[in-house]
């Protein structure tokens, strides 16, 4: 049995989880039957070098989902061989983020415990990526449900995914393939479309101001679309409007608006503003880019523009179990604050 337990160190599931997806995908698979002995707490430990309360907490959480029971002074015992696995998933973001988490969080939610997960991160650098899919490509995954956000290169991300990625296992999430690449499911935002409507349904408040300066750096992850967006309602709307590199080489304007999508950025404009005497949603406003808890309590609610994450997720599972539309646009929302 120990050989079906299969923990990789890279993966960002926790290892706990690996030991359970394994030992179900195993019996799903019908290498396992009911009777059969699992490895001992103290062999799991010693075999993948990981801690007592990670294997007790693996079995403990088998154990409570009725498939494996145990014998005092025995061991561990398959229960339940009745088992069918509809997926086993290959997740890759390109970073760890509080958003990035509750994406997760509603994905597994959303797979019931009906498929299997490898979770890995590729830090926005596309060799990196590149590197985790092509190591995937023998284990036999069912559906590659991926994010492509990349700091440099990714010009010829849809023939790579092409050549590496059968079609009817890809899973796009958040940023949409160019029209070029094969059909792919995706669940995407449009993001030029959706900073357009947002900062249109902001303009009533938006008019209190003189200028709307965007910090978007050179070097970034988030897409190109975004500033077109924004630029493209400037223009129709008239404002004086620029694009921001380094916000901390910037002199802070009154009467101006700046729009932040990167966190450091939010912090940095904040203790400007404070040092500067300038009064928020007043002198100056922030409307910044998703949502957090903490921007509904930072200096009375900082206004933000943002993706419907948990719904992110949620739908790609549902993908992943063969529910819903292969291309579904995800929904986007404004919720206005103080800081505006």
């Amino acid at each position: 049995m120990i050989a079906y337990i299969d923990i990789k160190e890279h993966s960002k599931v926790p290892k706990y989880q690996q030991i359970v997806d394994s030992v179900v995908g195993a019996i799903a698979r019908g290498k396992v039957q009911t009777g059969a002995k699992l490895p001992s707490v103290n062999a799991l430990l010693i075999a993948f070098d990981i801690s007592r309360d990670t294997v007790v907490h693996a079995y403990d959480l088998l154990k409570k989902k009725g498939i494996i029971d145990s014998v005092p002074g025995k061991g561990y015992y398959v229960k339940n061989d009745q088992l069918t696995l509809k997926a086993k998933v290959f997740l890759l973001f390109n970073k760890l983020s509080a958003h990035k988490k509750i994406i997760y969080d509603a994905f597994a939610a959303g797979l019931d415990g009906k498929a299997t997960l490898d979770f890995f991160i590729y830090e926005n650098n596309y060799r990196h990526f590149k590197e985790l899919i092509r190591q995937a490509r023998n284990r036999d995954y069912t559906h590659f449900v991926i994010i492509c956000h990349f700091e440099e290169g990714g010009e010829d991300v849809c023939e790579f995914l092409q050549a590496e990625i059968p079609g009817d296992k890809l899973i796009v999430l958040d940023k949409r393939l160019p029209e070029a690449c094969h059909p792919t499911a995706t669940v995407y935002q449009d993001f030029e479309r959706n900073i357009y409507d947002a900062l249109v349904e902001l303009n009533p408040r938006l008019r209190n101001y003189q200028r709307i300066r965007m910090l978007f750096r050179n070097k970034t992850y988030h897409p190109g679309e975004i500033k077109k967006g924004f630029m493209r309602f400037c223009g129709e709307y008239a404002y004086d409007f620029s694009v921001i590199e380094n916000i901390e080489a910037e002199p802070l304007e009154a009467g101006c608006v700046y729009i932040n999508l990167k966190e450091d950025d939010l912090v940095t404009l904040i203790k400007k503003i404070k040092a500067s005497g300038l009064k928020l949603g007043r002198d100056v406003g922030i409307i910044s880019y998703n949502d957090t808890p903490l921007k509904e309590v930072l200096l009375d609610g900082i206004t933000v523009i943002s993706t419907d994450f948990a719904n992110l997720g949620a739908r790609a599972a549902a993908l992943v179990l063969g529910q819903g539309d292969p291309v579904q646009e995800n929904p986007f929302y404004v919720i206005e604050r103080n800081s505006l």
